[in-house]
């Protein structure tokens, strides 16, 4: 997605508190129909018009892709919002109109696996709910692997047991329950593959320990939106476009250049896909890199730079846009 045009615009039908932190939201398109069509995994880019911006995160879809008369995605309020969750949480009632991006999936079930292996973590169970109702029926077996604080913060936990039975495992930190890693990716058959979706401790620990159960990597998927952190305002300048862009503390780079009208390609908006990536031409400081899609080689070359979560720490900044 590159701009509003793409947009659809959709009106919230029903809000549930499924946990102390976690809403609900059902999205149905605005004088009816039907919405585009989507596979577990996929996420939607959800609009939102703030008191002082304009809002745009990323949600994974968790209904059925069977069910295309509205969509419902999960929202987690986050400590250290920018606005965005505490918009979807405070201000958005039934009755709310939003613009939402059609659907794109960045994390769908690999189609030749002879089995999946599900992990999540707290919010990250979201894009399992769609992923799920993709294999009811298959012939391709799987589990689904589900950590939490407490009982209470697992959400969507009655829809998951009524669906899932005995494939669903639940691990709850309150009680000293931890998902076995080593053991459950040692002793799984060939052509399994495992996903995993939660706190970025969670899914580096998953990478690592199925690197060193000998799995290949094309056989592990993990998905983490990141929310643009807070820094040091900045200057940039776009050199294509040759104007300048004052790039506020609590304001992400991509956010201040669309402000500034000019576009930058985007797909997720929190650091994975590599969409944005954007090439640095000059820069006096340092970057500070926040995304999941550059090696740890291409952050330290500081050519490039993912502007949906990085930002630049120095005096000066210029972009090939």
């Amino acid at each position: 997605m590159s701009d509003d045009a793409q947009t659809i615009a959709v009106e919230v039908i029903g809000i549930e508190q499924v946990t102390p932190l976690i809403k609900h939201f059902k999205l149905a398109p605005v004088g009816g129909g039907s919405l585009p069509v989507f596979s577990g995994g996929s996420h939607i880019i959800v609009v939102m018009q703030g008191a002082a911006r304009l809002h745009k995160n990323p949600y994974s879809l968790l209904g059925s892709p069977l069910q295309l008369d509205s969509y419902e995605i999960g929202v987690r309020r986050m400590e250290e919002s920018r606005g965005g969750s505490h918009f979807m949480h405070d201000a958005v009632k039934v009755g709310s109109r939003l613009e939402i991006a059609h659907p794109v999936n960045l994390f769908g079930l690999d189609k030749i696996a002879r089995k999946h292996v599900l992990i999540a973590g707290g919010i990250g169970i979201t894009p399992f709910l769609a992923q799920l109702e993709d294999l009811h029926g298959g012939g391709v077996p799987y589990e689904m692997h589900y950590s939490v604080r407490s009982s209470r913060h697992a959400a969507f936990l009655e829809r998951l047991q009524r669906r899932e039975g005995e494939r669903l495992h639940m691990y709850y930190d309150s009680e000293g329950q931890v998902i076995p890693f080593e053991t459950l990716l040692a002793t799984q058959p060939l052509g399994t593959h495992v996903y995993v979706c939660g706190p970025v401790g969670m899914i580096n620990h998953v990478i690592a320990t199925a690197k060193a159960c000998g799995w290949p990597d094309s056989h592990v998927h993990w998905e983490q939106f990141s929310a643009p952190p807070v820094g040091d305002a900045f200057e940039v300048f776009l050199a294509r476009s040759k104007i300048s862009v004052h790039v506020p503390p609590d304001q992400s780079l991509l956010e201040s250049i669309e402000a500034a009208g000019v576009e930058v390609p985007y797909l997720c908006r929190g650091g994975v896909c590599g969409f944005c990536q954007t090439k640095v031409l000059e820069l006096d400081g340092d970057l500070v890199h926040n995304d999941h899609f550059l090696s740890d080689a291409d952050k330290a070359k500081g050519k490039s730079i993912m502007p949906c979560v990085s930002r630049a720490h120095g005096k000066r900044l210029v972009l090939d846009l």
